[in-house]
């Protein structure tokens, strides 16, 4: 019953109200959470629309409280009303179709009615492709790949992985293999940046490069091991040297990291290890994803690294919010550093961040500015090129302090 209701509903105006969120008007899966729920917001500076999403985005995580599915969220009280950041909200994970129901303002609270439906197996309806930087995967032992065999690996491993990733139409890859961001790959994650009033390295390369998300990892282990040890000089001790290439065993480990481009939290942590036997050895010439670097017995078991790798990336980020920065102000224009590549349209909205303070003093004297984001408007857009998008929003940018580099978000 509640599933034909739903269907009859939405034959009405739809509200999309997050970056996973894209109604069709199919049947829902006989498995799907339906539940009708109400949220509310504060409204401040006369900003409705942004007080209109919060609310519905309080609405979902009411929704998400009453079923089975698991979805994360955060929210505070200010001024003795709840307040939910949607930079925060997570609870896009479980968002299949949202419809309003009724909506009003009361005391300086919007508030929302809603059916909601969640989706049983948490994935998101991609709207939007988000852009992700690739860089190198350094060596912690840069002796356990011979001078005989390839040198494309720390290079071709992340590339490879960003090829999947825009195979599969989420993401915008861009290359940056040639940059390392960890100066001492056996520590990483950690890049021991410690500069006062400077951002993180992850964001600085994000950006530049107009990234929402880095790609970064390290080759911990490659090494080969024999069955017999090697001793003795001359002749048969290179023999038996050689010999250990073509019938020994070799481990493989590699870490996987992915960051947020726009605060520099780390998102995605993995290690995938694996053992290869037989002629470990990859020679010179073969390049990472090409036929003859799957061929070999250590290529196959990092191909297949990589492509677990990618599959576990769209799985972390899959209902993560679209991000972008305002790339310009003209007036009471917008322009934002995304486009029809992006799959933007005119009429979306998305929430405007502000910077809420001059600088975000960290413990143990490192800071830098523009840290910290605090909602403050909705962005309509009403015109789109393939490289950026134009809108306005609700308010004033000078008297909100919205200012170039400055974020955009979807819910």
């Amino acid at each position: 019953m509640a599933t034909l209701l739903f269907r009859l509903a939405a034959l009405g105006v739809l509200l999309s109200t997050t970056s996973c969120t894209n109604f069709t008007a199919h049947s829902a899966p006989p498995s799907s959470n339906i539940t009708t729920v109400e949220g509310q917001a504060v409204v401040h500076n006369g900003a409705v629309l942004l007080a209109k999403k919060q609310a519905l985005q309080d609405a979902i995580r009411v929704a998400s409280q009453q079923s089975s599915v698991a979805v994360h969220s955060q929210s505070s009280l200010s001024n003795n009303n709840l307040q939910l950041d949607s930079m925060m909200m997570r609870s896009a994970a479980a968002v299949s179709n949202t419809k309003v129901l009724r909506e009003w303002e009361a005391d300086g609270i919007y508030h929302v009615k809603a059916m909601v439906e969640l989706s049983p197996n948490g994935m998101c309806q991609q709207t939007y492709r988000k852009r992700i930087l690739a860089t190198a995967f350094p060596r912690v032992a840069q002796e356990q790949i011979s001078d005989y065999e390839t040198n494309d690996l720390d290079n071709g491993i992340p590339r490879e992985i960003n090829n999947l990733l825009m195979e599969s139409s989420q993401f915008i890859g861009i290359n940056a293999t040639n940059i390392a961001i960890y100066p001492r790959p056996d520590l990483a994650p950690e890049t021991q940046e410690r500069s006062d009033y400077q951002a993180p390295k992850v964001v600085q390369l994000a950006n530049k490069a107009g990234a929402q998300f880095v790609l970064s990892g390290v080759i911990r282990d490659l090494e080969i091991a024999s069955d017999e040890y090697m001793q003795g000089s001359g002749i048969a001790a290179l023999v038996n040297s050689w010999g250990r290439h073509l019938s020994g065993k070799r481990n493989i480990g590699i870490d996987v990291y992915v960051h947020d481009g726009m605060s520099g939290a780390l998102l995605l942590q993995r290690r995938y290890v694996d053992k290869s036997e037989g002629d470990v050895m990859i020679p010179a010439s073969y390049t990472v994803g090409s036929d003859g670097f799957r061929t070999t017995e250590t290529g196959k078991k990092i191909t297949e690294i990589i492509n677990k790798a990618s599959v576990d990336i769209q799985q972390a980020l899959n209902c993560y919010p679209f991000a972008t920065r305002i790339a310009d102000i003209k007036g009471n224009k917008i322009f934002i550093d995304a486009g029809a590549q992006e799959k933007l349209n005119i009429g979306d909205q998305l929430i405007v961040y502000g910077t809420a303070s001059d600088g975000l003093h960290l413990e143990g004297g490192s800071s830098f500015v523009t840290s910290d984001k605090q909602p403050v408007s909705v962005l309509t857009i009403q015109s789109i090129t393939p490289r950026y998008a134009i809108g306005s929003i609700e308010g004033s940018s000078s008297k909100l302090g919205i200012k170039i580099g400055d974020w955009v978000r979807s819910q």
